[in-house]
């Protein structure tokens, strides 16, 4: 909206969008010593999409006509991109961490937004080609291993699937570094497998069938990506033209290699070639470096982390380098997919339920004690963690105020999530300690985390750094209220509880440490005692919109925003259907 007033009168114009054109509304105001404009000859212009005209604006003043010339111009409607995401693993066809989960359901959301968004992941040995039917679409593609001797290429194919409602997969299929690995990851040639991902992907790209306009590369697996596009495909006709994105999920992970204490002799710049795939110096070159110094854009996972990233607490050895690209860094929180993790049609819970009908929430939680052998009482609060056992997510902390909790509080105490054998030592031993509040499964699971989520009352957070993260959301969507630490992801996700004001959705503590984790836990059940504020604060909570949906129009800024970078042209932030009228 914008008012133009000229020396006669003033009119205010309005603008809006139909059919992929600029309607303007023109109105009379009232001019502002004496008189009126008391007729405009036209109501509204149609003006078509990226079109400018000359038009002659009439108007009648105190009985004389005056004409206003004046340029109507529309900004060009952002067209539908094609985008291909490269990644290492992909939910559902490979599920090791959460970055697997954000490919499929940002994917997903993206389509639905009008792009053409696709994928780009291995074909390991462990997808069932039964359970998800694949089609051959390209054999015999030759990717450059840049091997000067013996092995100078390697042969793969590609298949693609397409499953309903979800976006088209290609895999890459090649037997000694896919299909007959029995794991994603922890492979000493892992270097090799994740070089010949990116490299078999512009290869594919180059047979002309379907070229992206952005591709999106993931995590240090996909680093390399934008370093050939820069230099070994810089010239070529098809992948010049190629935006590069370059995504970092978990800036904590740059390879096999060790480059935090790495020597001078075996450190990597990011300016050499790329080395060849058979080469010992491959094994010793950082792609997360490499990806940040050559894509048209980086971004994070969540806006606080892409700040953090650039100090050197969190910066792990490429905070400097991440300053001097700051123009480049961008943070995009991710979300949560409404249509699988929605208490309301959830399969996985007992009995399903909205902001409009929490009280038979208690039904999930009586149904959750139960699953774990505690006692069934709808008023004792159940305290849990869901999450990676690791010492990123804060395990040391939990470890530390559990037994306090456990002794002094009337309360219980679930956990599921595998991984340091440890901490899944340490949490046996505390359930052998407290068998009667606490309970633990110490491995990975589909489905108890959904009971988890509709039935406890409080969700541990307590991360170290946290890139992201997604149970705090989920925990919020589902009326489960988190205790977290102000780093990242959670940040960004969740607001602090302000009692007077009734506004916050969970309990935030800023300094990594037991007693103010604890403290905010405390507070926490002791808000739980007053039901009214409780449910309020679960319905601020619920209220939360995390939903893909809103991250896939955040991305979308983003790859337009790739598109400014890659032209080498300054950025230009501009309202999406403004129109513009030129003054003569």
């Amino acid at each position: 909206m914008g008012i133009l007033t000229e020396g006669l009168g003033s009119f205010l114009v309005l603008t809006d969008r139909l059919d992929g054109c600029i309607v303007t509304y023109l109105l009379s105001l009232r001019q502002r010593s004496a008189g009126s404009i008391s007729r405009i000859l036209f109501a509204n212009i149609k003006v078509p999409k990226g079109a400018a005209m000359s038009i002659d604006i009439v108007l009648y003043f105190g009985g004389r006509m005056t004409i206003l010339s004046k340029i109507l111009t529309t900004s060009e409607p952002k067209q539908a991109l094609k985008i291909l995401m490269v990644g290492a693993e992909v939910s559902p066809f490979a599920n090791v961490g959460g970055y697997a989960r954000v490919l499929a359901y940002l994917s997903k959301s993206l389509n639905r937004a009008g792009h053409d968004c696709r994928v780009f992941m291995p074909k390991f040995g462990s997808i069932d080609e039964a359970k998800y039917p694949m089609q051959l679409l390209k054999v015999g593609i030759t990717v450059p291993t840049d091997f000067t001797e013996g092995v100078t290429e390697l042969i793969c194919n590609v298949k693609t699937c397409q499953l309903p409602g979800n976006p088209r997969v290609y895999f890459l299929e090649n037997q000694e570094y896919y299909e007959k690995r029995a794991n994603v990851y922890g492979y000493s040639d892992d270097p090799v497998r994740w070089a010949l991902l990116c490299r078999g992907a512009l290869e594919f790209i180059r047979q002309g069938d379907w070229v992206p306009d952005i591709i999106q590369f993931n995590d240090w697996h996909g680093g390399c990506g934008p370093n050939y596009l820069k230099t070994t495909y810089a010239a070529d006709p098809i992948l010049s033209h190629v935006i590069s994105v370059f995504t970092i999920h978990n800036l904590k992970f740059q390879g096999v290699f060790d480059h935090h204490t790495v020597s001078e002799m075996d450190f990597d710049d990011g300016h050499s070639p790329i080395e060849s795939f058979f080469s010992p110096r491959l094994l010793k070159q950082n792609f997360m470096r490499r990806g940040i110094m050559y894509a048209d854009l980086v971004n994070t996972v969540s806006e606080t982390y892409a700040h953090e990233i650039m100090t050197p607490d969190f910066g792990e050895g490429l905070d400097k380098l991440l300053q001097e690209v700051r123009g480049k860094l961008f943070g995009v929180t991710n979300g949560i997919d409404y249509e699988e993790f929605n208490p309301a049609t959830d399969r996985y819970i007992v009995k399903n339920y909205d902001v409009n009908t929490l009280g038979t929430r208690s039904e999930n939680k009586l149904a959750l004690q139960k699953e774990f052998g505690l006692k069934q009482n709808p008023n004792i609060p159940i305290i849990a963690f869901v999450g990676r056992l690791d010492q990123q997510k804060g395990i040391d902390l939990i470890l530390d105020i559990v037994h306090p909790l456990m002794r002094d509080f009337d309360v219980q105490f679930v956990q599921v999530g595998g991984g340091d054998l440890g901490y899944v030592d340490a949490f046996k031993k505390l359930q052998e300690q407290y068998p009667e509040k606490v309970r633990v499964h110490p491995l990975p699971n589909f489905t108890l985390p959904r009971l988890i989520f509709s039935g406890a009352d409080i969700g541990l957070a307590p991360s170290k750094f946290e890139p992201c993260g997604l149970t705090q959301m989920e925990y919020q969507h589902y009326g489960a209220i988190p205790v977290v630490r102000a780093t990242g992801g959670l940040a960004d996700t969740v607001i602090n509880f302000d009692a007077q004001k009734g506004v916050g959705t969970g309990f935030v503590f800023k300094d990594f440490d037991k007693w103010a984790f604890f403290a905010q836990v405390v507070r926490a059940l002791e808000t739980y005692n007053h039901k009214k504020i409780w449910k309020q604060l679960q319905i601020n909570a619920m209220a939360s919109d995390f939903s893909w949906e809103h991250a896939a129009k955040d991305y979308e800024k983003l790859f337009y925003k790739a598109e400014k970078f890659h032209e080498s042209s300054p950025l230009v932030e501009s309202s999406e259907g403004t129109l513009s009228l030129m003054s003569l």
